[in-house]
């Protein structure tokens, strides 16, 4: 597949998500498919087929939410002085969201772990992606999800 609009329209959409899982912000998340999606258009004609093109597409994309992440952690941040409350009867929309907050939460190679494993991505892609052996990938999925189930556990989600 070498069509560039053909892999935009079947990448893009978890690209997105994959970036959301980092940023927990939708602007921020579609700025970093279009920086993806330029850097897959400038280099495409020299990929080498080493590896599948999603797995090249998603370590550009993991790429460029790590540089992003790198500014982002430079800049003040300043914190707003009280917690908005959460009810417990959130719509699917808000539970999402939720989601996304407590992704953003985590260190960053487990974001982007747990975003490929939203993505449906073979362990052994992710291990790829990020440059750690499948058995720690492994091992690394089943931590997140634990961490991951203690803050639902917290915040109500499971009853």
């Amino acid at each position: 597949m070498t069509n560039f609009d053909d892999i935009y329209n079947q990448y893009a959409p978890q690209i997105f998500r994959v970036c959301m899982g980092y940023t927990n912000d939708a602007d921020q998340a579609k700025d970093l498919v279009q920086e993806t999606f330029i850097s897959v258009w400038k280099n495409l004609s020299s990929f080498r087929n080493q590896s599948a093109i999603g797995t090249w597409i998603f370590r550009i994309a993991t790429n460029h939410c790590l540089r992003a992440i790198e500014v982002s952690q430079r800049m003040v941040k300043i914190e707003l002085p009280y917690q908005i409350p959460e009810t417990p009867d959130e719509s699917p929309e808000e539970k999402l969201q939720y989601l996304y907050r407590c992704i953003a939460e985590l260190e960053e190679t487990d974001r982007i772990i747990i975003s490929l494993v939203l993505e449906d991505l073979a362990q052994a892609e992710i291990a790829e992606i990020v440059g750690l052996s499948h058995a720690n990938v492994r091992v690394k999925v089943h931590r997140i999800k634990d961490k991951l189930a203690l803050k639902f556990k917290a915040h109500g989600q499971f009853r």
